[in-house]
């Protein structure tokens, strides 16, 4: 007998594991998130209530930051390319290839045992 007011769980109810996005969900949701956190930002540097000198006073590039505010990028073309030298399509292949080679000692290891286990 169960106390008053205790309910029972039902192992049938255990949360569902949320669903995975796909690569190009993960890539549109975050270049959508990005731009609206930017656009917050801007939002926010540009009410009354924010203290632009004190901003101003302790970043390197003020001009870069006036420019941002204003509606300019907040990635120089230089970055955009070391980005994509780092993180582009380029890079891409590269990781499919060790991630390749990955599975190939895998499968060579797996082998190996499983004749070490034969004999």
């Amino acid at each position: 007998v169960l106390p008053l007011g205790r309910k029972v769980q039902s192992s049938k109810l255990s949360p569902t594991p949320p669903r995975l996005l796909s690569e190009e969900e993960y890539r549109v949701q975050g270049e959508v998130e990005t731009q609206k956190a930017l656009a917050e930002l801007r939002s926010v540097c540009q009410s009354p209530e924010f203290s632009a000198w004190t901003t101003v006073s302790r970043i390197q590039s003020p001009k870069r930051f006036a420019d941002f505010v204003g509606g300019a990028s907040h990635v120089t073309p230089n970055e955009v390319s070391a980005h994509e030298r780092e993180f582009g399509l380029a890079s891409l292949s590269i990781d499919e290839q060790l991630f390749e080679e990955d599975d190939d000692d895998e499968e060579e290891e797996e082998e190996n045992a499983s004749d070490s286990f034969a004999g």
